[in-house]
């Protein structure tokens, strides 16, 4: 499926979620490319047939092996690269969720080779994807959590 990614003749849909603990969420540093070592949401593709929020909590649990109780949907998050030559290489339209930790301490894989529990004040050191800090501000405000704590 890898194939289909690269250079799609569409965009691809995906879902990714912010899981909220203790006034932390939860950041997983990318194993695979695109945007290999930066920290982002777990999440991946929806398959067909399946909801954003069900492949949002799909992906947590197969990358990380958490579960987690959706709370709503965050903002669609784009990612376009071009290659050299300025064709499409990676189009990909995330749904980022935000959701409250229910159970599972998270593992790292394949897909996460680093996880962090962060707060809004760890994420400006980190090397994150882009548009992820204003996801997390958002998703910090959706859960009414004290995110300096």
């Amino acid at each position: 499926m890898n194939s289909d990614r690269l250079y799609p003749s569409r965009p691809i849909l995906a879902a990714s979620v912010a899981v909220i603990r203790d006034g932390r969420i939860l950041l997983a540093a990318r194993g695979k490319p695109p945007s290999e070592g930066l920290f982002s949401l777990p999440g991946g593709l929806v398959e067909t047939g399946e909801t954003l929020g069900e492949a949002a909590l799909r992906e947590l649990r197969e990358e990380v092996g958490v579960e987690a109780k959706l709370i709503g949907l965050i903002a669609p998050v784009e990612f376009i690269e071009r290659d050299e030559k300025g064709h499409i290489k990676h189009h990909v339209v995330i749904a980022a969720h935000a959701a409250r930790w229910v159970s599972g301490e998270p593992q790292t894989g394949p897909e996460a080779k680093e996880i962090r529990w962060v707060t809004e004040r760890d994420i400006a050191d980190l090397p994150m994807t882009a548009g992820l800090t204003g996801i997390l501000k958002q998703a910090f405000r959706l859960a009414g959590e004290d995110s300096c704590a």
